[in-house]
């Protein structure tokens, strides 16, 4: 896991634990968030809204349709505070 950052990856997995009620054992870096995880579109936006809670930046939707695993989504969290 060395390519993502460990604090942003602990912090989204805690927010998809809460949302979601996902086990932490099933949050990996690699997991797909629709096909492993089971989030399906409207979840995808709860999910961009907690992470706007929780950075406290503004999250263009338009950079999360790319947005597969939970990598991607740590990635995606690391841009905002570039």
């Amino acid at each position: 896991m060395s390519s993502i950052n460990q604090d942003v990856f602990d912090k989204v997995s805690g927010v998809l634990q809460e949302l979601f009620e996902l086990s932490a054992e099933n949050i990996h870096p690699s997991s797909n968030l629709y096909q492993d995880l089971d989030i399906d579109s409207i979840d995808a936006v709860d999910l961009v809204v907690e992470l706007k809670k929780m950075t406290g930046k503004k999250i263009n939707p338009e950079d999360f349709k790319s947005v597969r695993t939970v990598e991607d989504v740590v990635i995606a969290v690391e841009k905002l505070f570039v």
